[in-house]
């Protein structure tokens, strides 16, 4: 059985989708970088403490995932009011950025992990664009302050590796760390 550290309803739909098969039992941890923290160490290191969080049957798999987005090598959590959501908005417009997930799977004392990398980029955007996105509600909790699977699809020009994994969990490589360490996808 694979247990989900994580409360977002993305990361169980994108699961579901795949036909991986999992339980919800959120990890309750402190989410903050520590200072200087590189953005991939910090998924890295938020992955691991909710997978060691979550308290797990010794047959039981358990999954953690961290997302963030970068920029110039500064870290955009998720926005708490449209105001932060059009400061990133603002910093992300007209060009690059990484959205980056670390990937910690566990089974009893062993422990997977890895930073999964995409390159996004958007088209350049109006002031009005920015504060009507910012007030629609969707970035709120989203990292970096956008949804690509919603209306900031709009403002995707293109990306570059795992789309899921700007969703908010790369499918793909949560599927081969499984394989590696020996789920079988037969018992579900």
């Amino acid at each position: 059985m694979i247990v989900l550290a994580s409360q977002s309803p993305r990361r169980r739909e994108l699961l579901a989708n795949a036909g991986i098969a999992c339980v919800v039992r959120p990890a309750d941890i402190e989410e903050k970088p520590l200072e200087g923290e590189p953005p991939q160490d910090y998924v890295q290191r938020l992955a691991r403490h909710k997978a060691q969080a979550v308290q797990a049957a010794a047959e039981e798999f358990i999954l953690a995932a961290d997302t963030t987005v970068a920029v110039d090598g500064l870290i955009l959590e998720k926005p708490h009011t449209p105001a932060e959501a059009e400061r990133m908005l603002r910093l992300l417009h007209g060009r690059d950025h990484l959205v980056l997930t670390g990937v910690c799977l566990r089974r009893q004392d062993n422990y997977w992990t890895a930073v999964e990398e995409t390159r996004v980029w958007f088209i350049p955007l109006r002031e009005d664009e920015i504060t009507a996105y910012a007030r629609s509600g969707e970035p709120l909790d989203k990292a970096g302050g956008y949804a690509i699977q919603g209306l900031a699809s709009r403002f995707v020009e293109k990306i570059e590796g795992c789309y899921f994994n700007v969703v908010g969990l790369p499918v793909s490589r949560v599927y081969r760390m499984l394989r590696a360490a020996g789920y079988s996808f037969t018992e579900g």
